[in-house]
């Protein structure tokens, strides 16, 4: 299964290619959208060669997930800690936006593979301002520790006007997903493909992945939760995350896979419907050319009533006469 890539291409591709030639290029002016309705704008201008212009544009939360000035909880000293010096936050940000920085590439480190690290990192910056109030919850949890403002059912928006939950404890973080499809094919997809992924969790090579549960109803962490949260078409589905998990290196990987695990069954719901549509049109193609293969070949040409007579191409004539 492949897996979404925390950095924005489109973000990465145009910051590096101005650190390679910042007095060649010209006034950029640019927006890009990505899934999950998270938008970038960016700007540069040959006046000042190596100073860039970010905007950030989130996706719309929730009435249950709390927004501080436009932004989630600890978002702000997630963005210093992950670019230092190198990042200025604008207040007021642009309109229509929720983050505006000044990156000033002149800054970034001189050794070729930091400053690469670090333009990953910048091109990774949704991952560092919507995942910031996950990471700080998952960071408690790998020393056993809960923050006093973070004891209590956690609401996070990862998807326009809808949101994820977090049960923090001292020993475990137990994660729920309300699972909303639009279409009705996508919800009995999705639905087949989480019991599927509940299933393969059982196997003997998967016994340190998290646990993983899928219900039809909402599960019992969500108690207090409001109504208009508790509404899934294709069920619940709940990991529990413990201390093992977010070691070391393995935080960063944790935190973005539970940030995107709605867009990853997202994208394989739409590739297997894809896949479906494939084979049903082969299928269709070769049942044709068979029944084209068991007509006679001397089948007479039938006559209309105005005494004209036609002949009913195959399938493979008549492709030919359109190509040409």
């Amino acid at each position: 299964m492949i897996l979404l890539q925390s950095p924005s291409r489109f973000l990465l591709q145009i910051l590096q290619d101005r650190l390679l030639s910042p007095d060649k290029g010209v006034d950029l002016d640019c927006h890009s959208v990505e899934f999950d309705d998270v938008r970038y704008h960016i700007q540069f201008s040959m006046r000042n060669p190596h100073v860039v212009v970010l905007s950030v544009s989130l996706p719309i939360p929730p009435p249950e997930a709390i927004f501080f000035d436009g932004l989630p909880f600890g978002a702000i000293e997630a963005i210093k800690a992950a670019y230092g010096a190198v990042a200025q936050i604008l207040d007021p940000p642009k309109d229509g936006y929720n983050l505006t920085m000044k990156l000033n590439l002149s800054k970034l480190p001189s050794d070729e593979e930091q400053r690469q690290a670090l333009l990953v990192k910048i091109a990774s910056v949704r991952e560092v301002v919507l995942g910031a109030p996950l990471r700080f919850v998952l960071k408690n949890l790998a020393t056993k520790t809960v923050a006093p403002e973070m004891d209590q059912l956690i609401a996070l928006v990862h998807r326009p006007k809808e949101s994820f939950f977090l049960l923090p404890q001292a020993e475990k973080v137990t994660v729920v997903y309300p699972m909303r499809f639009q279409d009705s094919t996508d919800i009995v997809l999705a639905t087949s493909f989480l019991q599927e992924l509940i299933e393969s969790r059982r196997t003997a090579g998967l016994n340190n992945a998290p646990s993983c549960m899928w219900s039809p109803s909402p599960p019992l962490e969500l108690k207090g939760a409001p109504a208009q949260a508790l509404t899934a078409n294709a069920g619940f589905v709940t990991f529990v995350i413990f201390p093992r998990h977010v070691e070391g290196k393995k935080l960063d990987r944790t935190v973005w896979s539970l940030l995107t695990f709605h867009a990853y069954v997202s994208y394989h719901v739409k590739c297997s419907e894809g896949f479906m549509h494939t084979r049903m049109r082969r299928r269709v193609e070769s049942l044709i050319q068979a029944l084209d293969r068991a007509k006679p070949e001397s089948e007479k040409s039938k006559k209309l009533v105005s005494g004209k007579s036609f002949k009913r191409l195959s399938l493979n004539e008549s492709r030919s006469n359109s190509n040409s």
